[in-house]
C-alpha cells in the first residue's frame, strides 16, 4: 500500500531529511586516505547523535553497522570493518537516519583523496542520472518513467545499471510502496501522485550488471570486479516540480537539470 504524506508528515521528513543530508556532507567530508571503514562508521554514529536522531539502518534486520560503507567494487549494504581506505578508492556511503519518527534515506560516492578517469566518469554519470530519474517524479507520471530516464541515461553513457537492488517508498517505515527499480522491468507500474515520498537510489556498474553477495551475509560486489557507484535523495512528490527533501543546499531541481 503507498502512504501518501500530509503538510504534517511532509515537514517531519523534511526535517529528517535535513539531518540526514547534513550527516552524509559531514561525513564525506571527513574521509581521508588511512581511515577505516569502521572509524567512518564511528565518526557517523557520532554525527547522527550531534542531531539527536538514529541510525534507520542499525539493527534493521539485523545490519550491524550505523551507516553502509561500500569501497570501489562494492555495490551497496558494505559493512564497517579494519579496511583502510586508500588514495584512488571510491567510497559509497549510504545514510538512514531516524529523526523525530521518520526516516531521511541518502547515499553519495565520493573519491578518497582522488581517483582514476574512469571512476570520476562512474560517478558523475550515476548522479547524472538520479537527478535524471527525479525530474520525471511528477504527478501523471508513473513509477516507470522515473526508472527509464535512469537506464537511458547510464546505459547512454557506457554503465549498466544493478537489477536486484532497487529504490522504495519512505516514510516512518525504512522500505514503503512503491519499489521503484532503475531500470525497466515490464511490470505493472504505480501512477505518481502529490504525497508520495520516495528514495530515488541508482546503482551503477563500471562493467556489467551482475552482483553477488559475500559470505558475511551482507555485502554486495560486481560479480566481474569492476567498480560501481551509488548515489540518492528521498524526493517528496509534490502538484508541481519535485522537491529534494535530503539536500541542504535550497537548491530547486531545474538547477541541478540541463
Amino acid at each position: 500500500m503507498i502512504i501518501l504524506k500530509n503538510e504534517r508528515d511532509v515537514e517531519a521528513m523534511r526535517s529528517a531529511g535535513l539531518v540526514a543530508s547534513a550527516v552524509l556532507q559531514e561525513v564525506c567530508a571527513w574521509i581521508t586516505p588511512g581511515v577505516t571503514t569502521k572509524d567512518i562508521d564511528s565518526y557517523a554514529a557520532s554525527r547522527i547523535k550531534s542531531y539527536e536522531g538514529k541510525s534507520a539502518f542499525l539493527g534493521y534486520r539485523k545490519y550491524p553497522c550505523h551507516v553502509c560503507l561500500s569501497v570501489n567494487e562494492q555495490v551497496v549494504h558494505g559493512l564497517a570493518t579494519n579496511r583502510r581506505v586508500q588514495f584512488g578508492d571510491i567510497v559509497s556511503i549510504d545514510v538512514g537516519v531516524v529523526y523525530e519518527s521518520y526516516i531521511g534515506d541518502t547515499a553519495r560516492t565520493v573519491a578518497v583523496g582522488g581517483c582514476d578517469v574512469l571512476a570520476q566518469k562512474l560517478m558523475d554519470v550515476t548522479e547524472r542520472s538520479l537527478y535524471e530519474g527525479i525530474a520525471q517524479a511528477v504527478p501523471g507520471n508513473r513509477v516507470v518513467d522515473i526508472s527509464r530516464a535512469i537506464q537511458t541515461y547510464v546505459e547512454h553513457h557506457g554503465f549498466s545499471v544493478v537489477r536486484e537492488f532497487v529504490g522504495h517508498g519512505v516514510g516512518r517505515s525504512m522500505h514503503e510502496d512503491p519499489q521503484i527499480p532503475n531500470y525497466v522491468d515490464g511490470k505493472s507500474s504505480p501512477k505518481l501522485r502529490a504525497g508520495m515520498t520516495l528514495a530515488i537510489e541508482p546503482m551503477v556498474n563500471a562493467g556489467a550488471p551482475a552482483v553477488e553477495i559475500l559470505s558475511d551475509g551482507w555485502t554486495v560486489v560486481t560479480r566481474d570486479g569492476q567498480p560501481s557507484a551509488h548515489f540518492e535523495h528521498t524526493v517528496l512528490v509534490t502538484e508541481s516540480e519535485p522537491e529534494i527533501l535530503t539536500c541542504t543546499e535550497k537548491r530547486q531541481l531545474r538547477l541541478k537539470a540541463g
